[in-house]
């Protein structure tokens, strides 16, 4: 069975017409576009190469790690020249494509050295390309959690308003960096783009497994910024999307010093979306789900899908949701395939907070997907400008 969008046709959403997995994740990467961190130039020969390729499973990494390795001789090449400036655009590239490749490899050695790939070609861009960017460290448990801080410009010496920033379940600090950080930035705000419990960096070289009361790391994060003296404490908000849809109201009903919300891509009960989904693929085959099979056992740490349906049991939003006093911001695709409408009302009806907005983005506004994917813009521009009026 192929998943396929209700509110668009051909290629561009859709790249693998009978691979909704593969489908997705081209997906993403094609949403990293406006900020120059691929090029859709060098996806579509990957697309193409795969549809040649339809029925090799490992098609998928060694397509992506290809094109991810000649970014990277590039930007070798310019960076021992000292084109910094090209070097940082090739290196961040990439990136993005040693890690679209990676997700769909099983944890293990190679999934680990090609994610090491991805990482250090993002150290190696950020730091030529965005001057503002610092790898910081989140005091966590005895441990810490990896993330960017990215400064807005501070002419005038203030201590600035901060978002802290979850990932997905799939998705990484170093994409969230570039598509939201870089928008904030512009407007005024630092932002803390952070692998949480779970996720990126934190799951694949550290070993940190996600947790239902995700709380524990909103907190960790909120006093690490308010520690820093170019933060305003005051002015400190959490977002994050997809499963993070679930963390951030998760965080912010708990942790009271967070001035705003923004919940990107609904999840309401994981449960339940799992439930769904092990449902449907009794009459479908694993490529008609986003997720890989063993995501969601890796990212909770137990050995099955058994175990992890247990434990994710306690990933809901019910009884919780009131507790949010902040001001909250929903964000939803009309025609999400990952997560419906239906559960951001749910939400929306759920939380406490008195200032709270559902916006469910349509085929006129454009961002009909999961977390705006097939239009990523316009979900950050909205989101930035919602806070915008809120923390500035």
């Amino acid at each position: 069975m192929t998943t396929k969008s209700t509110f668009y046709t051909g290629n561009w959403i859709d790249s693998i017409p009978d691979n909704f997995q593969w489908s997705n994740a081209a997906l993403v990467a094609k949403g990293m576009a406006p900020w120059g961190a691929v090029a859709l130039g060098e996806i579509d020969e990957v697309i193409q190469r795969l549809h040649a390729r339809a029925k090799e499973p490992q098609a998928w990494w060694e397509e992506w790690s290809a094109i991810g390795a000649r970014a990277e001789r590039t930007a070798d090449a310019a960076a021992a020249e000292h084109r910094d400036a090209t070097a940082g655009n090739y290196y961040l590239r990439a990136c993005n494509y040693y890690y679209t490749g990676e997700r769909m490899l099983p944890p293990g050695e190679q999934k680990f050295d090609m994610y090491r790939k991805s990482l250090r070609c993002a150290h190696e861009g950020l730091k030529r390309r965005y001057k503002n960017v610092e790898l910081v460290e989140v005091p966590y448990e005895g441990k810490s959690l990896p993330a960017y801080f990215m400064k807005a410009p501070n002419e005038d010496g203030w201590r600035k308003p901060t978002i802290v920033l979850f990932d997905g379940l799939d998705n990484c600090k170093e994409m969230s960096v570039i598509f939201a950080g870089i928008e904030l930035a512009f407007r005024g705000f630092n932002t803390l783009a952070i692998d949480g419990p779970g996720q990126g960096e934190a799951l694949r070289l550290r070993n940190i497994h996600a947790r239902y009361d995700y709380e524990v790391a909103g907190t960790a994060a909120y006093d690490y910024v308010a520690s820093r003296p170019d933060v305003d404490p005051k002015r400190v908000g959490i977002m994050a999307y997809s499963i993070g849809g679930y963390y951030a109201p998760r965080a912010a009903a708990f942790e009271k010093r967070y001035a705003a919300l923004v919940s990107w891509g609904v999840i309401f009960d994981y449960h339940a979306v799992w439930t769904k989904r092990l449902e449907a693929l009794k009459a479908a085959p694993p490529e008609s789900q986003a997720a890989s099979h063993f995501q969601l056992p890796w990212v909770l740490g137990v050995p099955d899908m058994d175990a992890a349906m247990k434990k994710v049991k306690d990933f809901t939003l019910a009884g919780v949701a009131e507790k949010i006093e902040c001001p909250t911001l929903i964000c939803h695709g009309e025609g999400d395939r990952l997560s419906t409408t239906q559960t951001a009302n749910q939400l929306y009806d759920a939380v406490g907070a008195k200032d709270k907005t559902l916006k469910i983005f349509t085929k006129e506004d454009g961002g009909v997907e999961h977390c705006q994917v097939d239009n990523r813009q316009v979900g950050t521009d909205y989101i930035c400008d919602w806070l915008s009026a809120r923390l500035l």
